[in-house]
């Protein structure tokens, strides 16, 4: 018998970053949703203690450098478990983009094995146990809206977002997470009102949500790929709201509350790029 986890793609409502930690990362303050993009993950015990992943995309790894492997083995160490797992994932979320594709394939495989195993642990011991892996994976265990704070690991839960539709583009290209990072000026950052996000998230307020959802990061890589900024102004200029730069890019996304909007915005943008998506809130 197998398990099947969805594991959904993230957008960041809001990213700041309040400086450089003495262990080399950054301290931030985000907010951020989940969306109904996701890729979907299969587990199936293997009476040998190994490792399998198996999945159809060049762009991927399938060894020990695959997040999704890191968690299953990270989750056996923790747990003494002698048993192995296949791990069989359908990717759907585009790769190096900011959406947290492979944080959310990861939490996934917490999540699921953490039921096939029959191991019974709360979120909480699996978000700790995600911390390891990677920044993203605490706030992908829960699967929820929440303010991310220290370099990832603490998770508090938000209201969801009000209801509405989701635009994501990206263009062809990746993005370096590490290198954006680097890249970045700490003494410049203008800070966040993090705080009237949310208040946007508690009352519902979609305009508010649009007017102070901000991203500390589009400055640096904006700069450094003039296609992501092109892509900003094109989905600006068509009338999406709240248009942000997901993570450290290159997806860009915007919101609509009226469906027919959202879907004249989709395919104009289908034009610009091939890898465009239109998709509702989870949150």
């Amino acid at each position: 018998m197998g398990v099947l986890e969805k594991a959904p793609a993230k957008i960041n409502l809001s990213l700041d970053v309040l400086g450089k930690r003495d262990d080399g990362y950054h301290e931030v303050e985000m907010i951020m949703t989940t969306i109904d993009l996701y890729d979907r993950i299969e587990l199936e015990s293997l009476a040998n203690d190994t490792i399998h992943v198996s999945l159809a995309s060049r762009y991927v790894p399938s060894d020990e450098r695959n997040l999704a492997y890191k968690a299953a083995q990270v989750l056996k160490d923790h747990c003494n478990i002698n048993n192995g797992v296949h791990i069989r994932m359908d990717k759907n979320i585009p790769v190096s983009a900011g959406l947290g594709g492979g944080s959310s394939d990861a939490a996934a495989v917490l999540r699921g094995l953490n039921r096939l195993w029959k191991l019974e642990l709360p979120l909480e011991e699996l978000a700790h146990i995600g911390s390891a892996i990677g920044s993203d994976v605490p706030f992908c265990v829960y699967n929820n809206t929440a303010l991310v704070k220290g370099r990832g690991e603490k998770v508090f839960p938000l209201p969801k977002p009000p209801p509405c539709w989701v635009i994501l583009a990206k263009p062809d290209i990746g993005v370096s997470t590490s290198k954006i990072f680097q890249l970045l000026n700490t003494e410049d950052v203008v800070h966040l009102r993090t705080e009237e996000i949310v208040n946007a998230l508690i009352a519902k307020d979609f305009q508010k949500l649009c007017t102070y959802s901000a991203n500390v990061l589009e400055k640096v890589t904006l700069e450094r790929y003039p296609e992501v900024l092109e892509l900003k102004k094109k989905m600006t200029g068509a009338g999406a709201l709240g248009v942000l730069m997901s993570g450290s890019g290159p997806t860009i996304y915007g919101l609509v509350q009226q469906e027919k909007k959202g879907i004249s915005i989709y395919n104009g943008l289908r034009g610009f790029c091939d890898e465009v998506y239109l998709v509702r809130m989870l949150g």
